[in-house]
């Protein structure tokens, strides 16, 4: 994993994230159509007040999903795929289209490091 490789990467990401401390501190000024990624590894999944997440989400993290590496990895691989095999539900869907192919390990690394 390496955290700058990543933060390179997160380039393809912030169309949609920022990433923006909670005192305020701007990160990465990127889009709102994603929520914001500060702190996201170890966040239950859906976890953001005032954040419309889809009901898959949702759901997931209501039943138990916490990001983590290896559940962050898998999903920006395949966000619509991870969330059917994670919830047993082949009509779950992800907001998120976009898909991570390569560099996901990295951009992981980022967001740990940038993370409190």
């Amino acid at each position: 994993q390496d955290a700058a490789a990543g933060e390179k990467e997160f380039n393809k990401c912030k169309s949609c994230h920022m990433i923006v401390a909670d005192d305020g501190t701007v990160i990465v000024k990127g889009g709102r159509t994603g929520p914001n990624l500060y702190g996201v590894i170890g966040r239950t999944a859906g976890g953001v007040e005032d954040f419309r997440y889809g009901d898959s989400l949702v759901a997931a993290g209501e039943a138990g999903l916490v990001w983590d590496e290896a559940t962050f990895v898998e999903y920006v691989q395949d966000p619509k795929g991870f969330l059917a095999t994670y919830l047993d539900d082949s009509g779950a869907r992800s907001k998120m289209s976009y898909r991570l192919r390569k560099g996901m390990e990295d951009v992981y690394a980022y967001l740990v490091s940038v993370s409190p």
